[in-house]
């Protein structure tokens, strides 16, 4: 079973011994490393083995680790990409360790050089804990852990695969190699560029606007300008892979990046300013625009000198002299993305001086069309070695820090929009919008820790709720105990922050700790004579008793926050959420005719506004009233519903809450088949998020009768195989199985 695997979106050439030895390795070592240089194909070699995996792999995960900066959020990246959604206080590595246990998994770690030792340490407690994971990493070195298997990635064979590779790209881009001249000089390119796979894919893109032959010139003349006999390039120069000297010890400063470097091309950067100008006008260094001589000095010099020979730094130099002025200018600019990015927010943040949003989306369309930047379903993207060359270039304008803080800017002034128009019918879209962009959240959250901590208190709490709905508890946590310990004084920034982190506290089940937090924003609200915020604070207390099983408490406190600060005018957060509380507490508390009428008019509410995760909780409260009721028909119409909602807004634990009504529905109406699937599939989302169970107590009984009908119809043996099956299932396809029969019963 696969999970979160990228997509080959191109043809895959050659390897066969490399397949081999690889699959060989896989199946006798517990960790597996593929070493090579940059744009040698390691990740692509580990992807397409992946899909020759035999059924006995298990369960298989790809973990991006080149989005990171710095390895403090390691673990919470990789359980992130197993899909876990903890809600314990557990550090994400012991959440990993106790989740895998015992399961057969294999874990892809791509893209390890940055942060070796952090990955060394957290393979061998991985491996260590979990008897039955295997681990394939890339790197441009070995992790140096104990029974690694090192297994050397070297470049396609010039004479053969290279020039394959090379011919189906060229046929790719409109110029197929059909004349026996244009065979011999693929093959000479081939060669020269050392059977390098980006190296060809970047050479193969030029063929777009220039013939093999004018490629063929450009790439020969490339490789001859070498350093002068006894001289070697700048320290660190260009990405390769004898780029070793990084540091894990913390967040880098803004702009840096996991691999330091200077000119990583065959051509000669004072030639290829990017964009010829800074938006100002002048060159970096104070340089005329234009081509240096070969003479020329000043700041930069030693920068603007060619390294050593390498294939890829050729390409990539070669490939950044052929774009026009504007578009290396992009190429700088959009190096301040740490991961995928859109169109639209690249135009927010990349324009300014000769990139006029008309000119921006004509130099990303050229981008494209050289291989520069690559498009995977609908979102671009830069290589690492072509956004370190970026990066360098960034540096030279002296943008890094102005770009960064745009950014930064860009992605609060969405968080703004996200958290205004929660209530209403974007709020699915803000959900997925404010997963894509996590980790353009987490690269402007560090930013603005170092330059601007209010900013990053106001972004920590406009994505709090969404976080926590979507798994990231640890990051919310992490990020607002960091932005809140930097800032002081009251604001309306400060109240969400202190009932954000309360929330999370929470839902880490530290619910002494949660009154704590509410009874601080209380008091935060209460100064700034904040309404919103002490509806928010009474929400949290409110949760905490709930939890507690105190539901005559949790009642109390709602109801005074909505009598002593009255209802706000339209949709507002605070008051939904204390209304919501209400309905939760008069559940708890029995009162059943009065909780059922709230939960239809608050529900209908929600169906008007278009929105979901309150519309959800509402389902599941008018599921759980039917039970108690003995109405198990619209108990699992309405638990149908809600999960339907909380698919839409990826709220795993939600969606674990769900299927336990769903299933006690099932087996009152007896239907014990479905009943142990429903179950299975809940102990599975349990398991996501950390917990045996959860939700509030009155929910426990309903589980044990309804287990324990289904047992009872079907027998423990018949129970246990369904129960299992639904447990080791792919989540999302268990899912849509138990709510499609139900539906399917229904008719």
């Amino acid at each position: 079973m696969q999970q979160n695997i990228p997509e080959e979106t191109t043809s895959f050439v050659g390897r066969a011994a490399e397949l081999a030895r690889l699959a060989e390795a896989l199946r006798e070592q517990r960790l597996v490393t593929l070493v090579g240089g940059a744009g040698v194909g390691k990740s692509r070699l580990a992807l397409h083995a992946l899909g020759t995996a035999p059924p006995g792999a298990g369960s298989i995960y790809w973990a991006d680790l080149w989005p990171l900066r710095s390895d403090e959020l390691l673990a919470a990246t990789v359980a992130d990409a197993l899909g876990l959604s903890d809600h314990t206080p557990r550090m994400p590595l012991d959440a990993l360790c106790g989740w895998v246990a015992d399961r057969a998994v294999l874990l892809v770690l791509d893209s390890c050089e940055h942060l070796v030792p952090s990955c060394r340490h957290l393979v061998g407690e991985l491996l260590t804990a979990c008897p039955h994971l295997t681990v394939l990493t890339t790197s441009r070195e070995p992790l140096g852990a104990i029974r690694e298997a090192v297994l050397p990635v070297p470049p396609l064979a010039p004479g053969t695969e290279a020039v394959a590779l090379f011919r189906q790209r060229a046929e790719a881009v409109g110029r197929p190699l059909r004349e026996v001249s244009e065979q011999r000089l693929a093959a000479g390119l081939c060669a020269r560029l050392d059977g390098v796979p980006l190296a060809l894919e970047l050479a193969a893109a030029q063929l777009r606007h220039h013939t093999l032959a004018e490629t063929s010139d450009r790439i020969r003349s490339g490789l001859d300008l070498l350093d002068p006999p006894g001289r070697s390039g700048p320290r660190g120069s260009g990405p390769g892979p004898s780029d070793s000297g990084r540091s894990d010890s913390g967040p880098p400063s803004a702009g840096s990046g996991p691999w330091s470097g200077s000119t990583p091309g065959g051509s000669t950067p004072g030639g290829s300013t990017p964009g010829g100008s800074t938006p100002g006008g002048s060159t970096p260094g104070g340089a005329a625009a234009g081509r240096s001589g070969p003479g020329s000095s000043g700041p930069g010099e030693e920068l603007r000198r060619p390294a050593r020979h390498s294939a890829v730094r050729t390409a990539v130099g070669w490939s950044h002299e052929l774009c026009r002025p504007t578009e290396r200018l992009l190429w700088a600019r959009l190096t301040v993305f740490p991961a995928g990015f859109d169109g639209g927010l690249a135009e927010q943040v990349c324009n300014g001086g000769p990139l006029t949003p008309e000119e921006l989306r004509s130099c990303l369309a050229g981008l494209v069309n050289k291989s520069v930047v690559t498009v995977e379903g609908g979102r671009y993207r830069l290589l690492d070695s072509i956004r370190e060359y970026g990066r360098m270039w960034l540096r030279e304008l002296g943008e890094t820090e102005q770009l960064a803080a745009r950014h930064a800017a860009a992605i609060v002034e969405l968080s703004r929009q996200a958290r205004t128009e929660w209530p209403g019918a974007r709020q699915q879209a803000w959900y997925e919008r404010v997963e894509e962009l996590y980790h353009d959240v987490r690269e402007a959250l560090r930013f603005l820790l170092g330059s601007d901590p209010a900013g990053a208190l106001e972004l920590a709490g406009n994505v709090a709720f969404f976080w926590v709905c979507c798994g990231h508890l640890y990051e919310t946590h992490h990020y607002l105990e960091l932005a809140l310990a930097c800032t002081e004084g009251s604001s309306e920034a400060r109240t969400r922050g202190l009932w954000s982190l309360g929330l999370a506290r929470v839902l880490h089940g530290d619910h002494e700790s949660g009154r704590s937090f509410a009874e601080l924003t209380r008091q935060e609200a209460a100064l700034a004579r904040n309404d919103e915020g002490l509806r928010g604070a009474a929400y949290l207390e409110a949760l905490a008793a709930l939890l507690a099983g105190r539901p005559l408490a949790a009642l109390a406190t709602a109801d005074a926050a909505l009598r002593d600060t009255g209802r706000a005018p339209g949709p507002a957060f605070g008051s939904t959420l204390c209304r919501l509380a209400r309905l939760f507490a008069l559940t708890g508390a029995g009162r059943l005719k009065e909780a059922r009428r709230e939960a239809e008019a608050l529900r209908r509410e929600c169906v008007r506004l278009g929105e979901y995760w309150t519309r959800s909780y509402t389902d599941y409260q008018l599921a759980l009233i039917a039970l108690f009721e003995d109405r198990p028909g619209p108990a699992g119409a309405h638990a149908r519903d809600m999960l339907d909602a909380k698919r839409r807004i990826g709220d795993r634990f939600g969606i674990a809450l769900g299927l336990e009504l769903l299933a006690a529905a099932q087996a009152r109406e007896g239907e014990p088949e479905r009943a142990a699937l429903a179950y299975g599939a809940a102990a599975q989302h349990w398991e996501i998020v950390g917990h045996p169970q959860r939700g509030t107590p009155e929910v426990a009984p309903l589980r044990d009768e309804g287990q324990a009908a289904a047992r009872a119809r079907l027998g423990d043996a018949e129970y246990e195989a369904l129960f299992r099956e639904a447990l080791h299932a792919d989540r999302d396809e268990v899912l849509a199985r138990a709510t499609r029969a139900a539906r399917e019963n229904r008719r």
